[in-house]
Order: structure tokens, then sequence, then C-alpha cells
């Protein structure tokens, strides 16, 4: 059983979540030039299924974004495995925060992938989980069978990730309640669209954590992230191309329509220069489209069911 540790328990919120809770949680080290630190990650469904589903979370958030997708999925039979960054939910922070990269971050899920001992998974990616996807899957001899992007796309421009990396640098570290927490949530993730209550506070909840010995909720992610986009790495665009032409499976790019970070004219060039995407577009949703409305699950688990495609004649 899971061991609860996830869970905001107490205060003057009544804030334990009533939502959807994972099977099992685990643990392994990843290793940056700085030094190891650990990957903390929750785990669905059962144990045998021989080809998991990986979720990986935007740069700010963590693993319990996927819990009503993961529920979803492991009703219906598939092992679900939700990893925190490094630096977010309960995965440890690396001292150094140049090394918060995209390269360390595909050498962390890839840890994972060899902890999970399988020959094969999916994979489905928020925002800068899209992003490790795409290289995860891009590299020649890569594992992943099918690709979800969620409102992410090979080409990010430097504006775009300025902006993020000043958002983060904004970020508050603590709130005085739950309520604190999820009002800040729901402006600072209001392009997701509307939810529900519930799903506010879910998102509230499992983005913070309880400290007894400073009187408040810290915020689970570490504000040094920030001085990563100051890097060489942001300088520029961001162009992952190569990777995304060298993909050869089937792959799912969701739109946001009212995103600041996916044009419409980038998702047709996508598709142009890899024929094996699929766009789906929610017209209500901006960066990004959550994932916990039974709409947007219902998207992604027909497209990880569906049977392969043929792409023969697909070059």
């Amino acid at each position: 059983m899971f061991d609860g540790e996830y869970q905001v328990t107490g205060r003057a919120s009544g804030g334990t979540s009533e939502g959807p809770q994972p099977d099992r949680a685990g643990r392994l080290l990843g290793l940056s030039p700085s030094g190891f630190h650990e990957i903390a990650y929750v785990d669905w469904g059962p144990v045998d299924d021989i080809r998991p589903v990986i979720c990986v979370h935007g740069v700010t958030r963590q693993a319990r974004d996927f819990d009503h997708l993961a529920a979803d999925l492991a009703a219906s039979g598939r092992r679900v495995i939700c990893p925190d960054l490094p630096g977010r939910g309960r995965s440890g922070r690396i001292s150094n925060p140049d090394d918060y990269s995209l390269p360390q971050y595909c050498s962390d899920m890839n840890a994972l992938v060899a902890r999970l001992g399988v020959k094969e998974v999916d994979w489905v990616g928020t925002s800068l989980g899209g992003l490790i996807g795409i290289v995860m899957a891009g590299f020649s001899g890569s594992i992943v069978r099918k690709l979800v992007i969620n409102d992410i796309g090979p080409f990010v421009s430097a504006t775009g990730l300025r902006r993020i990396g000043g958002y983060i640098a904004d970020m508050p570290t603590a709130f005085a309640t739950i309520e604190d927490g999820e009002k800040y949530f729901r402006t600072v993730l209001a392009p997701y669209g509307y939810l529900a209550d519930e799903h506010w506070r879910h998102l509230a909840i499992h983005s913070l954590r309880w400290e007894e010995a400073n009187g408040h909720y810290a915020a689970l992610c570490d504000p040094a992230i920030a001085k990563a986009f100051k890097t060489p790495w942001f300088y520029a665009p961001l162009d992952l191309w190569k990777y995304w032409e060298a993909i050869k499976v089937p792959m799912l790019v969701l739109h946001g329509a009212k995103s600041d970070l996916l044009s419409i004219d980038l998702t047709n060039e996508m598709r142009r220069r890899n024929r094996r995407a699929d766009i789906f577009r929610f017209d209500d949703r901006g960066h990004v489209p959550p994932l916990v409305t039974p709409d947007q699950i219902k998207v992604v688990t027909d497209f990880l069911k569906a049977p392969p495609r043929d792409f023969s004649e697909v070059g």
C-alpha cells in the first residue's frame, strides 16, 4: 500500500485529499555533476504490466498532477509511473542550479526506466515532460512506443523561456494556509481553464508540504530552478527538431488553443515534419490542458489503447 507520504494533512485547511491515491511509491538515486540526488515517484496499477506508462510533469509541477489520468489507466490494467523531477515534489534538490537542465532530466528518467526493468514504455509528457519525451523518443534505440506531448513543441523561443524563468523567480516559497496556496495556484495556473473546486484543491494540496518547525506550508519546488533559466541553455531558442524528426512511433500532440507556448503554426509544422503525429486541440484551454477532466483523459487513454498504426509509407 502507498504509505501516505504525499498527503498534506491537518492544519486549518481541512486539507487531506479525497482524490485518487497511488498504489505504491518509490525512490531511486539520480546522478548529476554535483552529486547524487533522490528521484521520488508514485506507482499505479499492476506491477506485471510489461509496458508501463511514464507520466512526466511541467517545469514547476509534480507527479500528483496525473492522479486522475493514472487512476483511469490503472483501472484498465495499465501500470503508470509518475516521477517528480529533481527539485520538485518529494524528489531531492540539485546543489548546483546549473544542473537543472534537459540532459539531466533525461538521464534521471532513463535511470527510472532502468529501475523498472522493462523493454518498452509509453510516455505522457506535459510541457517540460513533453520536451523530455521528445528527446527520449528521438534517440536511436529508444524504448518509447507511444508518445503524448501536452502543449509543447520541439521549438521554444528564448522569449518564452525567459517568461517562464521570470514566473518561477516570482513564485512564493511558503503559504500560511492551504487556502492561500490554492488562491495562488488558481491565479498562476489560470490558463488551465475551468476546473472544479475539488480539482483545484487537489492540485494545491499536492503542491505544498506542512513544515511544523516553520509554521507554514512550503511550496514543493526549488526556487533555484529559476537560476537555470539564466544559463546558456536558455540564451537561445530551444531547438529539438532533430529529435522530433527522428521519432518513429505514434505521437499525439495536445494543444491548448489559447496557449502562449505552442501555436497553431507550430503544430502544423510538427505535423509536416513528422507524419506520425496527430494533433488534438482543446479550444477552451491555454498552457496547459491539465488532464484531469473526463474529456481530456479520454483523449489520452483512447490514443494509448488504440492498436498500432501502419507507418510503412511514412518517411
